[in-house]
């Protein structure tokens, strides 16, 4: 039988686990302000751009990248992932994107997690360039140098974006 004790701490260990798949939560002795918190002063490279997205990625846009219908939009095929130019689908993955996007032709209306913090440019750059010739995309690769750049670029925004934000910012 569980006690109320036990039971609060399977539940505790179950939500931990599901904020961390959706690239949430984390250690509570890393935890800090994010609204201040600096990018990684010596990023860490990615050992592989699909192991990252598998582990930060995976869980909302699924190991092949076609998203979970009604919920999270595909990457695979995705107009922005195929963009000549990678700086939108970088500013997302940097401060996540909130509100009605479309994607193929479906409206999606949620909330991304924003990776900036949590990520370093190394292993942004792997993501995006994994995600960009994943699933049969024809999008360019990412350096970590793209990445640095965009986050300065914005580097004073605190919120996520709005698809509309996004598209005025990032044409």
């Amino acid at each position: 039988m569980l006690t109320t004790k036990s039971a609060f701490r399977a539940l505790t260990a179950v939500f931990a686990l599901g904020l961390v798949a959706c690239g949430g939560g984390g250690d509570a002795d890393t935890a800090t302000d994010t609204t201040t918190m600096a990018p990684p002063a010596a990023p860490v490279a990615s050992a592989s751009g699909e192991s990252d997205y598998v582990t930060q990625c995976g869980t909302c846009h699924q190991a092949d990248g076609n998203g979970m219908a009604g919920a999270f939009p595909p990457l695979a095929g995705a107009e922005m992932v195929n963009l000549a130019s990678p700086n939108r689908h970088i500013a997302v993955i940097l401060k996540g994107l909130t509100g009605p996007v479309t994607v193929k032709g479906v409206e999606y209306n949620g909330i991304m997690t924003p990776f900036e913090t949590l990520l370093s440019d190394d292993q942004i750059a792997a993501i995006a360039t994994y995600e960009r010739s994943a699933w049969g995309n024809t999008g360019g690769a990412v350096t970590a140098a793209m990445v640095a750049e965009v986050r300065a670029a914005h580097a004073a925004r605190t919120t996520s974006w709005t698809y509309a934000e996004l598209t005025a910012a990032i044409p």
